[in-house]
Protein backbone atom coordinates (compact mmCIF):
# COMPACT_ATOMS: atom_id res chain seq x y z
CA UNK A 1 0.00 0.00 0.00
CA UNK A 2 1.17 3.63 -1.01
CA UNK A 3 2.04 5.49 2.39
CA UNK A 4 1.83 9.73 1.87
CA UNK A 5 5.37 11.19 2.75
CA UNK A 6 4.59 13.96 5.00
CA UNK A 7 8.35 14.98 5.50
CA UNK A 8 8.03 17.45 3.02
CA UNK A 9 4.59 19.58 4.55
CA UNK A 10 6.74 19.09 8.05
CA UNK A 11 10.01 21.12 6.82
CA UNK A 12 7.21 23.63 5.11
CA UNK A 13 5.80 24.52 8.52
CA UNK A 14 6.34 27.92 9.73
CA UNK A 15 8.56 28.25 12.24
CA UNK A 16 7.10 29.73 14.79
CA UNK A 17 8.39 30.98 18.21
CA UNK A 18 6.77 29.18 21.63
CA UNK A 19 4.82 31.49 24.11
CA UNK A 20 6.91 31.63 27.22
CA UNK A 21 4.30 29.80 29.91
CA UNK A 22 5.08 27.09 32.71
CA UNK A 23 4.96 23.71 31.11
CA UNK A 24 1.78 22.07 32.06
CA UNK A 25 1.23 19.74 35.16
CA UNK A 26 -0.83 16.96 35.19
CA UNK A 27 -0.64 16.28 39.08
CA UNK A 28 -4.00 17.66 40.97
CA UNK A 29 -6.11 18.98 38.46
CA UNK A 30 -9.34 19.13 37.79
CA UNK A 31 -10.28 18.16 33.49
CA UNK A 32 -12.83 19.01 31.55
CA UNK A 33 -12.59 15.73 29.04
CA UNK A 34 -12.40 15.76 25.38
CA UNK A 35 -15.97 15.36 24.14
CA UNK A 36 -17.39 15.68 20.43
CA UNK A 37 -19.11 19.34 20.00
CA UNK A 38 -18.86 20.09 23.46
CA UNK A 39 -14.92 20.93 23.96
CA UNK A 40 -15.22 23.95 21.78
CA UNK A 41 -13.48 27.21 23.07
CA UNK A 42 -16.96 28.98 24.89
CA UNK A 43 -17.87 25.34 27.02
CA UNK A 44 -13.91 25.52 27.50
CA UNK A 45 -13.97 29.19 28.83
CA UNK A 46 -16.78 28.35 31.19
CA UNK A 47 -15.13 25.31 32.40
CA UNK A 48 -11.46 27.31 33.42
CA UNK A 49 -14.21 30.17 35.40
CA UNK A 50 -16.01 27.22 37.26
CA UNK A 51 -12.63 26.15 38.71
CA UNK A 52 -11.45 23.61 35.83
CA UNK A 53 -7.63 23.55 35.98
CA UNK A 54 -7.05 22.12 32.45
CA UNK A 55 -9.37 21.93 29.43
CA UNK A 56 -9.23 19.02 26.41
CA UNK A 57 -10.79 20.48 22.73
CA UNK A 58 -13.11 18.21 21.59
CA UNK A 59 -10.76 15.46 19.05
CA UNK A 60 -9.91 16.74 15.91
CA UNK A 61 -8.88 14.42 12.95
CA UNK A 62 -5.23 15.14 11.65
CA UNK A 63 -6.08 15.38 8.08
CA UNK A 64 -8.28 18.28 8.95
CA UNK A 65 -6.66 20.26 10.79
CA UNK A 66 -3.31 19.58 8.36
CA UNK A 67 -5.33 21.26 5.52
CA UNK A 68 -6.52 24.33 7.75
CA UNK A 69 -5.04 27.88 7.81
CA UNK A 70 -4.03 29.32 10.99
CA UNK A 71 -5.35 32.93 10.78
CA UNK A 72 -5.47 35.15 13.64
CA UNK A 73 -8.63 37.31 14.22
CA UNK A 74 -7.99 40.45 15.75
CA UNK A 75 -11.47 41.25 16.07
CA UNK A 76 -12.52 38.30 18.66
CA UNK A 77 -8.69 37.99 20.01
CA UNK A 78 -8.78 34.59 19.08
CA UNK A 79 -6.46 32.48 16.72
CA UNK A 80 -8.58 30.35 14.41
CA UNK A 81 -7.34 27.61 12.19
CA UNK A 82 -9.80 27.17 9.23
CA UNK A 83 -10.99 25.22 6.37
CA UNK A 84 -10.51 26.94 3.19
CA UNK A 85 -12.61 24.85 1.41
CA UNK A 86 -15.37 25.80 3.52
CA UNK A 87 -14.74 28.15 6.19
CA UNK A 88 -15.53 26.48 8.89
CA UNK A 89 -13.52 26.42 12.35
CA UNK A 90 -11.68 23.47 13.08
CA UNK A 91 -10.28 24.91 15.97
CA UNK A 92 -10.49 28.34 17.98
CA UNK A 93 -8.56 29.54 20.87
CA UNK A 94 -7.71 32.92 22.53
CA UNK A 95 -5.14 33.79 25.24
CA UNK A 96 -7.90 33.10 28.33
CA UNK A 97 -6.86 29.84 27.71
CA UNK A 98 -3.44 28.98 26.04
CA UNK A 99 -1.72 27.91 29.21
CA UNK A 100 -4.56 25.19 30.12
CA UNK A 101 -5.90 23.73 26.75
CA UNK A 102 -4.97 20.61 25.26
CA UNK A 103 -5.72 19.50 22.35
CA UNK A 104 -7.14 16.19 21.68
CA UNK A 105 -5.92 14.90 17.95
CA UNK A 106 -7.31 11.68 16.30
CA UNK A 107 -4.44 9.99 13.95
CA UNK A 108 -2.77 7.17 12.77
CA UNK A 109 0.38 8.26 11.67
CA UNK A 110 3.17 9.55 13.48
CA UNK A 111 4.15 11.77 10.42
CA UNK A 112 0.64 13.26 10.43
CA UNK A 113 0.22 14.02 13.97
CA UNK A 114 3.86 15.35 14.07
CA UNK A 115 3.00 17.92 10.88
CA UNK A 116 -0.20 19.12 12.77
CA UNK A 117 1.57 19.21 16.42
CA UNK A 118 4.64 21.50 14.77
CA UNK A 119 1.46 23.72 13.09
CA UNK A 120 -0.48 23.95 16.62
CA UNK A 121 2.07 23.69 19.59
CA UNK A 122 2.76 27.72 20.08
CA UNK A 123 -1.48 28.03 20.60
CA UNK A 124 -1.82 24.62 23.06
CA UNK A 125 -0.35 24.05 26.56
CA UNK A 126 -0.34 20.08 25.51
CA UNK A 127 -1.51 17.59 22.95
CA UNK A 128 -3.38 14.55 23.58
CA UNK A 129 -3.66 11.22 21.19
CA UNK A 130 -6.32 9.54 21.16
CA UNK A 131 -6.71 6.07 21.73
CA UNK A 132 -9.73 5.29 23.82
CA UNK A 133 -12.35 6.42 21.30
CA UNK A 134 -14.98 3.61 20.46
CA UNK A 135 -16.46 5.15 18.31
CA UNK A 136 -16.90 3.46 14.42
CA UNK A 137 -15.34 6.24 12.42
CA UNK A 138 -12.26 6.39 14.37
CA UNK A 139 -11.83 2.52 14.66
CA UNK A 140 -12.17 2.04 10.46
CA UNK A 141 -9.13 5.13 10.17
CA UNK A 142 -6.88 3.44 12.79
CA UNK A 143 -7.57 5.92 15.01
CA UNK A 144 -9.29 5.87 18.53
CA UNK A 145 -9.47 2.80 20.58
CA UNK A 146 -8.20 0.82 17.27
CA UNK A 147 -4.80 1.55 18.57
CA UNK A 148 -5.10 -0.19 21.47
CA UNK A 149 -4.64 -3.24 19.50
CA UNK A 150 -1.40 -2.11 18.37
CA UNK A 151 0.54 -0.73 20.77
CA UNK A 152 4.01 -0.56 19.21
CA UNK A 153 2.09 1.46 16.50
CA UNK A 154 0.64 4.05 19.18
CA UNK A 155 4.63 4.22 20.98
CA UNK A 156 6.36 5.25 17.97
CA UNK A 157 3.41 8.16 17.29
CA UNK A 158 4.24 9.30 20.91
CA UNK A 159 7.54 8.95 20.86
CA UNK A 160 7.77 10.91 17.82
CA UNK A 161 6.06 13.58 19.53
CA UNK A 162 7.61 13.71 22.08
CA UNK A 163 10.67 14.01 21.01
CA UNK A 164 10.66 16.75 18.30
CA UNK A 165 8.04 19.21 19.82
CA UNK A 166 8.31 21.29 22.58
CA UNK A 167 5.02 20.43 24.39
CA UNK A 168 4.24 17.67 26.94
CA UNK A 169 2.42 14.70 25.22
CA UNK A 170 -0.49 12.85 26.41
CA UNK A 171 -2.71 10.21 25.44
CA UNK A 172 -6.13 8.96 26.62
CA UNK A 173 -6.72 5.23 26.34
CA UNK A 174 -9.65 2.48 27.73
CA UNK A 175 -8.90 -0.33 30.25
CA UNK A 176 -8.34 -3.54 28.76
CA UNK A 177 -10.24 -6.62 29.40
CA UNK A 178 -7.28 -8.37 31.40
CA UNK A 179 -5.78 -5.73 34.19
CA UNK A 180 -2.23 -7.13 33.57
CA UNK A 181 -2.67 -6.35 29.63
CA UNK A 182 -3.59 -2.87 30.63
CA UNK A 183 -1.08 -2.57 33.09
CA UNK A 184 1.87 -3.97 30.34
CA UNK A 185 -0.09 -1.28 27.93
CA UNK A 186 0.22 1.50 30.35
CA UNK A 187 4.34 1.17 31.22
CA UNK A 188 5.06 0.62 27.70
CA UNK A 189 3.17 3.98 26.73
CA UNK A 190 4.99 5.63 29.86
CA UNK A 191 8.23 4.78 28.26
CA UNK A 192 7.79 7.04 25.57
CA UNK A 193 8.38 10.21 27.50
CA UNK A 194 4.34 11.40 27.54
CA UNK A 195 3.78 13.44 30.68
CA UNK A 196 0.66 12.01 31.57
CA UNK A 197 -1.63 8.97 30.52
CA UNK A 198 -6.14 9.68 31.04
CA UNK A 199 -7.60 6.44 31.53
CA UNK A 200 -11.70 5.55 31.24
CA UNK A 201 -12.21 3.34 33.79
CA UNK A 202 -14.59 1.18 30.79
CA UNK A 203 -13.32 -1.31 28.18
CA UNK A 204 -13.82 -0.76 24.54
CA UNK A 205 -17.12 -2.25 24.31
CA UNK A 206 -18.59 -1.23 27.52
CA UNK A 207 -20.83 2.15 27.62
CA UNK A 208 -21.97 4.82 30.29
CA UNK A 209 -24.91 2.53 31.50
CA UNK A 210 -21.47 -0.12 32.66
CA UNK A 211 -19.90 0.68 35.95
CA UNK A 212 -16.23 1.94 35.59
CA UNK A 213 -13.46 -0.65 37.20
CA UNK A 214 -11.74 1.95 39.32
CA UNK A 215 -9.71 -0.82 40.99
CA UNK A 216 -7.75 -1.39 37.67
CA UNK A 217 -7.21 2.47 37.37
CA UNK A 218 -6.04 2.04 41.09
CA UNK A 219 -3.39 -0.91 40.34
CA UNK A 220 -2.21 0.46 36.96
CA UNK A 221 -1.73 4.21 39.11
CA UNK A 222 0.75 1.65 41.42
CA UNK A 223 2.75 0.18 38.66
CA UNK A 224 3.69 3.86 36.79
CA UNK A 225 5.82 6.99 38.13
CA UNK A 226 3.77 9.76 35.34
CA UNK A 227 0.41 11.35 36.03
CA UNK A 228 -2.66 8.99 35.69
CA UNK A 229 -5.90 10.92 35.33
CA UNK A 230 -9.10 9.16 36.24
CA UNK A 231 -12.25 9.24 33.72
CA UNK A 232 -15.49 7.43 33.40
CA UNK A 233 -17.00 8.51 36.87
CA UNK A 234 -19.86 11.29 35.56
CA UNK A 235 -22.77 8.40 36.57
CA UNK A 236 -21.85 9.01 40.17
CA UNK A 237 -20.77 12.63 39.99
CA UNK A 238 -22.95 15.63 41.32
CA UNK A 239 -21.51 17.90 43.03
CA UNK A 240 -17.43 18.80 43.14
CA UNK A 241 -16.97 16.56 46.22
CA UNK A 242 -17.88 13.82 43.56
CA UNK A 243 -15.33 14.40 41.37
CA UNK A 244 -12.29 13.72 44.27
CA UNK A 245 -14.35 10.46 45.80
CA UNK A 246 -13.78 9.10 42.15
CA UNK A 247 -10.19 10.33 42.36
CA UNK A 248 -9.23 8.67 45.70
CA UNK A 249 -11.03 5.61 44.74
CA UNK A 250 -9.13 5.41 41.52
CA UNK A 251 -5.77 6.19 43.34
CA UNK A 252 -5.52 8.90 40.23
CA UNK A 253 -3.04 11.74 40.35
CA UNK A 254 -6.23 13.73 38.52
CA UNK A 255 -9.68 13.54 37.38
CA UNK A 256 -11.41 13.74 33.73
CA UNK A 257 -15.29 14.78 34.13
CA UNK A 258 -17.25 14.56 30.73
CA UNK A 259 -20.74 14.14 30.81
CA UNK A 260 -20.99 15.01 34.38
CA UNK A 261 -19.93 18.44 32.60
CA UNK A 262 -21.90 18.69 29.32
CA UNK A 263 -25.26 17.90 32.03
CA UNK A 264 -23.42 21.19 34.37
CA UNK A 265 -20.19 22.81 33.58
CA UNK A 266 -20.67 24.26 36.84
CA UNK A 267 -19.66 20.55 39.29
CA UNK A 268 -16.28 22.32 39.01
CA UNK A 269 -17.25 25.07 41.31
CA UNK A 270 -16.03 24.13 44.99
CA UNK A 271 -19.00 26.36 45.83
CA UNK A 272 -21.59 24.32 44.12
CA UNK A 273 -23.38 23.70 40.99
CA UNK A 274 -25.47 26.80 39.60
CA UNK A 275 -28.92 26.97 38.57
CA UNK A 276 -28.79 25.71 34.87
CA UNK A 277 -30.30 29.38 33.48
CA UNK A 278 -27.44 30.99 35.31
CA UNK A 279 -25.01 28.28 33.50
CA UNK A 280 -27.23 29.20 30.03
CA UNK A 281 -26.54 32.23 30.21
CA UNK A 282 -23.02 32.57 30.96
CA UNK A 283 -22.81 30.06 28.18
CA UNK A 284 -24.49 31.93 25.74
CA UNK A 285 -22.15 35.36 26.42
CA UNK A 286 -19.05 33.59 25.41
CA UNK A 287 -20.77 32.29 22.43
CA UNK A 288 -21.59 35.53 21.35
CA UNK A 289 -18.80 36.95 22.37
CA UNK A 290 -16.94 34.55 20.61
CA UNK A 291 -19.09 34.24 17.39
CA UNK A 292 -19.56 30.67 18.09
CA UNK A 293 -21.15 28.25 15.07
CA UNK A 294 -25.08 28.22 15.82
CA UNK A 295 -25.72 24.43 15.37
CA UNK A 296 -22.50 24.00 17.88
CA UNK A 297 -24.45 26.46 20.35
CA UNK A 298 -27.52 24.48 20.19
CA UNK A 299 -26.40 21.38 20.69
CA UNK A 300 -24.90 22.38 24.19
CA UNK A 301 -28.07 24.05 24.94
CA UNK A 302 -29.98 21.50 24.70
CA UNK A 303 -27.56 18.64 26.42
CA UNK A 304 -27.89 21.31 29.68
CA UNK A 305 -31.82 21.53 28.92
CA UNK A 306 -32.19 17.57 28.84
CA UNK A 307 -35.76 16.84 29.53
CA UNK A 308 -36.46 21.17 29.74
CA UNK A 309 -36.71 20.50 25.98
CA UNK A 310 -40.21 19.37 26.18
CA UNK A 311 -41.88 22.78 28.29
CA UNK A 312 -42.97 25.15 26.10
CA UNK A 313 -39.82 27.39 26.41
CA UNK A 314 -37.78 24.15 25.19
CA UNK A 315 -39.96 23.31 22.73
CA UNK A 316 -39.60 27.14 21.35
CA UNK A 317 -36.02 26.54 21.44
CA UNK A 318 -35.77 23.69 19.19
CA UNK A 319 -37.16 25.35 16.77
CA UNK A 320 -33.99 28.07 16.70
CA UNK A 321 -31.82 28.24 13.51
CA UNK A 322 -29.38 31.48 14.91
CA UNK A 323 -27.62 32.43 17.69
CA UNK A 324 -29.77 35.79 17.99
CA UNK A 325 -32.80 33.37 18.00
CA UNK A 326 -31.49 31.17 20.52
CA UNK A 327 -30.55 34.49 22.59
CA UNK A 328 -33.84 35.99 22.59
CA UNK A 329 -35.29 32.99 24.65
CA UNK A 330 -32.77 33.68 27.62
CA UNK A 331 -33.19 37.33 26.99
CA UNK A 332 -30.06 38.10 25.24
CA UNK A 333 -31.03 38.97 22.14
CA UNK A 334 -30.43 42.81 22.35
CA UNK A 335 -26.68 41.82 23.79
CA UNK A 336 -26.12 39.66 21.22
CA UNK A 337 -27.32 41.75 18.33
CA UNK A 338 -24.97 44.67 20.25
CA UNK A 339 -22.21 42.86 20.44
CA UNK A 340 -22.01 41.22 16.69
CA UNK A 341 -22.33 44.77 15.13
CA UNK A 342 -19.41 45.34 17.22
CA UNK A 343 -17.64 42.65 16.16
CA UNK A 344 -18.19 43.06 12.20
CA UNK A 345 -17.65 46.80 12.88
CA UNK A 346 -14.30 45.56 14.38
CA UNK A 347 -13.35 43.13 10.99
CA UNK A 348 -14.89 39.97 12.50
CA UNK A 349 -14.95 37.67 8.99
CA UNK A 350 -18.00 35.14 9.14
CA UNK A 351 -18.17 31.93 7.68
CA UNK A 352 -19.54 33.55 4.03
CA UNK A 353 -16.88 36.02 4.03
CA UNK A 354 -14.05 33.72 4.90
CA UNK A 355 -15.26 31.52 2.03
CA UNK A 356 -15.96 34.15 -0.54
CA UNK A 357 -12.32 35.63 0.13
CA UNK A 358 -10.84 32.37 -0.12
CA UNK A 359 -12.57 31.91 -3.39
CA UNK A 360 -11.60 35.16 -4.81
CA UNK A 361 -8.29 34.93 -4.13
CA UNK A 362 -8.00 31.05 -5.30
CA UNK A 363 -7.91 31.63 -9.19
CA UNK A 364 -7.95 26.84 -9.43
CA UNK A 365 -10.94 26.71 -8.17
CA UNK A 366 -13.46 25.81 -10.76
CA UNK A 367 -16.05 28.93 -10.01
CA UNK A 368 -17.71 31.63 -11.80
CA UNK A 369 -16.38 34.55 -9.56
CA UNK A 370 -15.29 36.67 -12.85
CA UNK A 371 -15.42 40.18 -12.85
CA UNK A 372 -18.76 40.19 -14.88
CA UNK A 373 -20.44 37.72 -12.91
CA UNK A 374 -19.48 40.05 -9.75
CA UNK A 375 -21.17 42.68 -11.64
CA UNK A 376 -24.13 41.13 -12.16
CA UNK A 377 -24.74 42.08 -8.03
CA UNK A 378 -24.76 46.05 -9.06
CA UNK A 379 -27.79 47.67 -8.89
CA UNK A 380 -29.24 45.38 -6.95
CA UNK A 381 -31.59 45.85 -3.11
CA UNK A 382 -29.40 44.05 -0.90
CA UNK A 383 -29.74 43.34 2.70
CA UNK A 384 -27.94 40.37 5.10
CA UNK A 385 -31.25 38.34 5.65
CA UNK A 386 -31.13 34.37 6.55
CA UNK A 387 -33.55 31.96 5.21
CA UNK A 388 -34.89 30.52 9.09
CA UNK A 389 -36.90 27.46 7.76
CA UNK A 390 -38.67 26.99 11.44
CA UNK A 391 -40.08 30.32 11.00
CA UNK A 392 -42.54 29.05 8.80
CA UNK A 393 -45.15 26.72 9.97
CA UNK A 394 -46.74 25.93 6.34
CA UNK A 395 -45.39 26.09 2.72
CA UNK A 396 -47.92 28.62 1.72
CA UNK A 397 -45.74 30.96 4.16
CA UNK A 398 -42.85 30.75 2.53
CA UNK A 399 -41.41 34.15 1.32
CA UNK A 400 -41.69 32.24 -2.46
CA UNK A 401 -44.65 31.59 -1.97
CA UNK A 402 -45.97 34.90 -0.71
CA UNK A 403 -44.05 37.04 -3.32
CA UNK A 404 -45.56 34.77 -6.00
CA UNK A 405 -49.16 34.99 -4.74
CA UNK A 406 -48.84 39.03 -4.14
CA UNK A 407 -47.23 39.19 -7.84
CA UNK A 408 -50.59 37.46 -9.01
CA UNK A 409 -52.48 39.47 -7.01
CA UNK A 410 -51.28 42.84 -8.52
CA UNK A 411 -51.72 41.44 -11.93
CA UNK A 412 -47.64 41.70 -12.41
CA UNK A 413 -45.26 38.89 -13.61
CA UNK A 414 -44.19 36.15 -10.90
CA UNK A 415 -40.53 36.88 -9.80
CA UNK A 416 -37.83 34.99 -11.42
CA UNK A 417 -34.62 33.67 -9.62
CA UNK A 418 -31.22 33.45 -10.71
CA UNK A 419 -28.03 32.22 -8.62
CA UNK A 420 -24.49 32.76 -8.10
CA UNK A 421 -22.45 29.85 -6.40
CA UNK A 422 -19.24 29.75 -4.55
CA UNK A 423 -17.68 26.90 -3.72
CA UNK A 424 -20.27 25.26 -0.67
CA UNK A 425 -22.33 28.99 -0.61
CA UNK A 426 -25.20 30.00 -3.04
CA UNK A 427 -26.22 33.71 -3.03
CA UNK A 428 -29.32 34.72 -5.41
CA UNK A 429 -31.26 37.32 -7.09
CA UNK A 430 -34.68 37.74 -7.29
CA UNK A 431 -36.12 40.18 -10.03
CA UNK A 432 -39.71 41.37 -9.96
CA UNK A 433 -41.42 43.86 -10.83
CA UNK A 434 -38.11 45.88 -12.72
CA UNK A 435 -36.23 45.88 -9.74
CA UNK A 436 -33.43 42.87 -8.69
CA UNK A 437 -33.48 41.79 -4.81
CA UNK A 438 -30.82 39.83 -3.19
CA UNK A 439 -29.50 38.75 0.44
CA UNK A 440 -26.45 39.45 1.21
CA UNK A 441 -26.18 35.86 3.41
CA UNK A 442 -25.13 33.66 1.83
CA UNK A 443 -26.83 30.05 1.97
CA UNK A 444 -25.89 26.08 1.96
CA UNK A 445 -27.65 25.52 -0.73
CA UNK A 446 -29.73 27.26 -3.90
CA UNK A 447 -33.50 26.97 -2.36
CA UNK A 448 -32.76 28.97 0.64
CA UNK A 449 -30.91 30.96 -1.37
CA UNK A 450 -33.72 31.84 -3.39
CA UNK A 451 -35.84 32.21 -0.41
CA UNK A 452 -33.50 34.68 1.32
CA UNK A 453 -33.97 36.82 -1.64
CA UNK A 454 -37.51 36.72 -2.25
CA UNK A 455 -37.92 38.29 1.87
CA UNK A 456 -35.47 40.69 0.97
CA UNK A 457 -38.59 41.45 -1.83
CA UNK A 458 -40.73 41.27 0.43
CA UNK A 459 -39.43 43.61 2.83
CA UNK A 460 -38.59 46.12 0.70
CA UNK A 461 -42.43 45.93 -1.14
CA UNK A 462 -43.57 46.60 2.91
CA UNK A 463 -45.27 43.20 2.98
CA UNK A 464 -42.95 42.26 6.09
CA UNK A 465 -41.98 44.29 9.07
CA UNK A 466 -38.46 45.16 9.67
CA UNK A 467 -38.46 44.79 13.82
CA UNK A 468 -39.73 41.09 13.22
CA UNK A 469 -37.81 39.97 10.76
CA UNK A 470 -34.69 41.74 13.58
CA UNK A 471 -36.64 39.62 16.45
CA UNK A 472 -37.17 36.38 15.14
CA UNK A 473 -33.37 36.30 13.55
CA UNK A 474 -33.63 36.60 9.91
CA UNK A 475 -32.29 40.04 9.36
CA UNK A 476 -28.97 39.86 10.50
CA UNK A 477 -27.86 43.25 9.75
Amino acid sequence: MLRFNWLPIIRQLPTMKMKKHQRLDYRNKLILAPMVRVGTLPMRLLALEMGADIVYTEELIDLKLIKSIRRPNPALGTVDFVDPSDGTIIFRTCPLETSKVVLQMGTSDAARALAVGKLVQCDIAGLDINMGCPKEFSIKGGMGAALLAEPDKAAHILRTLCSQLDIPITCKIRILPDPMDTINLVQKLAATGIAAIGIHARTRDERPQHRPHPDVLRAVASAVDIPIIANGGSREMHTFEDLHKFQELCGADSVMVARAAQLNVSIFRREGVLPIDEVIDKYLRLCINYDNAPHNTKYCVQSILRELQETPRGKRFLQCQTLQQICEIWHLGDYCRRRQQELKDHGNAGRANVILSECLNNKRQKLDLSEDAMEEYEGVISRKMAFLRSTYTSDTQLPKTVLYVHAGRLGKQPPCYETQRCDKLFRAICSYDGQRYSSSFWEKNKKQAEQGAALVALLELGQLNEKDLYDNGSLIS
